[in-house]
């Protein structure tokens, strides 16, 4: 009958001093197995964000590149704003008991020119505001609609406007010297135009900006004598 095979040697518990071991003597610690839930994971987050910024780089780029061509290419200019004439057939001041009033009607020219020879400007309805005097004697004389409409390249757009101030209250020092004013050619005229306008080139048509144009601080006497300054023109304020 064969002998029964050795049995192997047991793990020794932790803490266990083997008796034959060298004096002084300890192995070295294991290290604990931690399970797979609790392992570090290689971190990824880093070259994730350096091919944003690489990519976001490249399409900044790209954009300024096409910007820069766009404008040599078409060079672009703004459209051109002026009061071409002016007139009030009508100024009449009534004095009251009640307080004195105006009563007038006012026609104005306005000439839009469109300078590109590559870009055409859509205007949605305008809303045209007619006011004549300056400083704390600047009275409203009305408001006008101006339906769209289109400049097309290298053209001129001329928009007919006609407002009224019926029975309007006013002071009568007030009154007088805007009568005077309008009787000697030196009455200041001020307009402001609300517009909104998109840009077409190449086929392309874009959204509609809004826009605020304003001419102010013109007197009758300029617009007579064919001297129209240029109106200055404001975008995304109203």
């Amino acid at each position: 009958m064969s002998d029964a095979p050795f049995p192997s040697a047991l793990n020794k518990p932790p803490g266990y001093n083997d008796p034959n071991s060298p004096a002084g003597f300890k192995p070295p610690p294991r290290k604990p197995v931690l399970p797979p839930s609790f392992r570090p994971k290689k971190k990824k987050g880093s070259v994730c964000c350096c091919c944003f910024c690489i990519s976001f780089s490249i399409l900044i780029a790209l954009i300024i590149i096409f910007a820069a061509v766009f404008y040599f290419s078409v060079n672009p200019k703004l459209p051109r704003f002026h009061v071409r004439s002016f007139q009030i057939p009508r100024f009449n001041v009534t004095e009251t008991p009640d307080g004195t009033y105006l009563d007038a009607t006012t026609l104005t020219v306005m000439e839009v020119r469109n300078p590109n020879g590559k870009m055409t400007y859509y205007y949605s309805d305008t809303a045209v505001d007619i006011s004549v005097g300056e400083g704390e004697d600047e009275t409203e004389f009305g408001t006008a609609n101006v339906p769209k409409f289109t400049s097309r390249k290298q053209n001129t757009t001329s928009l007919k406007v006609e407002t009224k101030a019926s029975n309007k209250q006013v002071d009568n020092t007030l009154a007088n010297r805007l009568l005077s004013g309008y009787k000697s050619k030196s009455l200041t005229v001020n307009v402001a135009a609300r517009t909104k306008v998109g840009v077409g080139v190449a086929g392309l048509k874009t959204g509609m900006l809004g826009v605020t144009v304003k001419c102010k601080g013109i007197t009758m006497k300029q617009l007579d004598g064919d001297d129209m300054p240029n109106c200055l023109i404001h975008t995304l304020r109203w």
